[in-house]
């Protein structure tokens, strides 16, 4: 097996070089680089990853915090984050939170027991304060969908207000003014933002906000259909469903179909995120861009950038604006 020392003098580089060129670092030309790929290449040359991490004290892996391994949502983050690490030559360790603090502190302590170089997360239980002082350890720690004023700029995220505004304002330009709402667990971020904008719109518009027709939902499909017989059973009547996510909004469609509800003539939907499955529904679901692949995107090359040394490309994007995509499940009432 070939080794480091006969990879050098293929290159004719000394053994730093080597060492920079596997560890991916920026202080290395592009001839230089390219001539010690090709010895390595030649030579059949494998880099031990364990040598690698002690030489250079990184491990060459990075963590990936997500609230839950299903649904397309995440896997969008996911495949994204993994896809750019990976052609940098870096590797993904993932673990879910569930949406709970304990879970989601033990998850983060198992990323770091890893020695991974840097933790991004999409955390949505643990406080302020517990990634304030997470971000003070000697791991660059990266923010998903979530925003803190004191590390504003290792946050990638959406403006949910906007979004939930969005959605609604949707519906009212639409002629609806009996409007209900399916928000997501309430003691989230992202979910109490976009609640807001559900209720800015209502209030720009001269609505009155209703709170017998809003339930409190849990971005599941099930407690989407639930949500929905709950307001059914309110008996107070309305045209349009606004939901806080698109799996949501997929359970109440099946549940109004269940009942007979013609969608959209008889009520109109609207969802939030833009998932795979939201343009093969029937009907097909109008709802609000939630870019979480370019926010994946972003923050792995954030990493690469600020932990990995690799040159910046270009410059971050960490606040991303939803944008409402109209199919046919909302109907204008004439």
């Amino acid at each position: 097996m070939a080794t480091i020392y006969e990879v050098s003098k293929a290159a004719g580089v000394s053994l730093a070089t080597v060492s920079r060129v596997m560890n991916g670092n920026a202080r290395v030309s592009d001839r230089t680089r390219d001539k010690v790929l090709k010895a390595m290449d030649e030579l059949g040359y494998k880099p031990n990853s364990i040598a690698q991490s002690l030489a250079s004290n990184r491990s060459n892996s990075v963590g990936l915090l997500v609230s839950a391994l299903h649904g397309s949502f995440f896997g969008n983050m996911m495949s994204t984050v993994e896809d750019v690490l990976r052609n940098a030559g870096k590797h993904v360790i993932i673990t879910a939170g569930h949406s709970d603090e304990q879970q989601e502190k033990d998850a983060i302590e198992f990323l770091l027991d890893r020695r991974c170089d840097a933790l991004i997360l999409h955390a949505e239980a643990v406080s302020d304060e517990y990634l304030l002082e997470l971000s003070k350890r000697d791991v660059e720690v990266v923010l998903i969908n979530r925003r803190i004023e004191e590390m504003a700029e290792h946050c990638f995220y959406t403006d949910n207000e906007l979004g939930g505004y969005l959605a609604t304002k949707a519906a009212i330009d639409a002629g609806h003014t009996s409007i209900a709402y399916i928000s997501g667990p309430l003691f989230k971020q992202d979910a109490t933002e976009r609640l807001q904008g559900h209720k800015r719109a209502l209030s720009e518009a001269g609505i009155k906000f209703n709170p017998q027709l809003m339930v409190e939902g849990g971005f599941h499909e099930d407690e989407g259909a639930q949500g929905y017989l709950d307001l059914v059973a309110v008996n107070q009547p309305f045209t349009a469903l606004v939901c806080a996510n698109d799996e949501m909004a997929s359970g109440a469609m099946t549940a109004a179909r269940e009942q007979g509800v013609l969608i959209p003539e008889q009520l109109s939907v609207v969802g939030f995120d833009d998932v795979l499955f939201a343009r093969y529904l029937y009907p097909k679901l109008t709802t609000i861009d939630n870019p979480i692949q370019k926010m994946g995107n972003e923050a792995a090359h954030w990493v690469l950038e600020h932990v990995y040394k690799q040159k910046k490309t270009s410059a971050h994007t960490n606040l991303f604006a939803p944008k409402l995509v109209v199919r046919d499940s909302l109907m204008e009432i004439k």
